[in-house]
């Protein structure tokens, strides 16, 4: 089961340390906000229409510069009867082991794009992704949280 978390940011809202005022806890258990926050500072200095690649390499500056572990184009093997293939799949970024982002520079982001984000997250047994499309004139147009609820685990029937 799968739940689309994309709700649109409310003016003036600050994804890097957002709390929620009732609960007092973070919005997300895992590094979202942080990611986030990151891109909208890609997003702000280069703006929309650059190479997918552009955006990825200047992501992964700015969470170096924020001291978060990622992972550039983890490979994603695909089990097929006991065997594992290596089939392509590559996850752009993973962050902090808890975080799959798919990185795109499209006119609008499709189903297809969702799928491909869900097909990740059950190949690396991770819980959660942000699919980001750079190529938003704002941003938080272009923003989408994945969440699995009950992921594959990767090694398991």
């Amino acid at each position: 089961m799968l739940v689309d978390l994309a709700q649109p940011l409310a003016p003036g809202s600050r994804w890097g340390g957002r709390w929620n005022r009732k609960t007092r806890r973070r919005r997300f258990d895992d590094c979202s906000e942080a990611v986030i926050g990151a891109c909208i500072e890609v997003h702000r200095h280069l703006g929309p229409g650059l190479l997918e690649s552009a955006y990825e390499q200047c992501l992964a500056h700015e969470l170096g510069a924020l001291d978060i572990r990622f992972e550039r184009q983890r490979l994603a093997p695909l089990e097929y009867k006991g065997m594992w293939l290596e089939c392509g799949y590559r996850l752009d970024l993973v962050v902090d082991d808890a975080l799959v982002v798919e990185i795109k520079c499209v006119d609008r982001l499709l189903p297809i794009h969702k799928a491909q984000v869900i097909t990740y997250l059950r190949l690396s047994g991770l819980r959660a992704g942000l699919l980001v499309n750079f190529r938003e004139t704002a941003l938080k147009n272009g923003l989408r949280r994945l969440c699995s609820l009950s992921p594959k685990v990767r090694g398991s029937s």
